[in-house]
């Protein structure tokens, strides 16, 4: 009897831990996230002031605290603030194949990196509850409209777009953090459970050898 004890606790435990990681996408995202950071480090521009730039990066401040909030949040909740940086940063990038908008990149990068973001966020959005989809940030929202209207106060120059990279870059370095935060408690989720149990099972062994004699 124990031992059945034993195995259904270690198998529900472990089922848990792995249900919301079972998605084939989390282990692509790093692959994917990789590839989009690539594309972003090398649309660098060398024209941008880089006096101006510091100036420009202090006037929207990066949400260092809306990420600290996240990190401490669900699972689910983790990954859906990461679909929307996603998706914010890709509508970014989408600014800029607007006619009048200064181009500072090519095309058919801007398209590749827009394109890989999408990838990306629909990804992971495969991996949550349909209930979690709907769930907004109205705060990081907010930090990303500021943010294009700053790039719109510059005129969409090549400063205002340097801006937008570098902000994008820490968005993707940050959004890898967090996926990595969800694959990574399965020990907390699945193996303590299940060295609980085994615990459990060792203690009703001893009960059953007391009791016998």
């Amino acid at each position: 009897m124990p031992n059945k004890i034993f195995f259904v606790c270690l198998f529900v435990s472990l089922f848990c831990a792995g249900a919301s990681l079972s998605c084939r996408w989390m282990g692509k995202f790093r692959q994917y996230n990789e590839k989009s950071l690539t594309l972003l480090e090398g649309m660098v521009t060398n024209s941008t002031n880089s006096t101006v730039d510091a100036a420009e990066e202090d006037a929207v401040a990066f949400p260092d605290e809306l990420y600290k909030h996240a990190s401490k949040a669900s699972a689910e909740d983790r990954l859906a603030f990461t679909v929307q940086i996603l998706e914010e940063v890709a509508a970014l990038f989408e600014e800029d194949r607007s006619p009048s908008n200064e181009t500072v990149w090519e095309e058919t990068t801007v398209e590749n990196f827009i394109n890989l973001t999408t990838q990306q966020a629909d990804g992971l959005r495969s991996c949550i509850a349909s209930h979690s989809h709907k769930k907004k940030n109205k705060k990081l929202s907010l930090y990303f409209k500021r943010l294009s209207h700053h790039a719109k106060q510059m005129v969409h120059s090549a400063d205002a777009w340097e801006l937008i990279r570098k902000e994008a870059h820490a968005h993707l370095l940050r959004a890898d953090i967090l996926v990595t935060s969800v694959l990574t408690p399965l020990k907390d989720q699945g193996v303590e459970p299940a060295l609980h149990c085994l615990q459990n099972r060792a203690n009703l062994s001893l009960q059953s050898t007391t009791l016998s004699t």
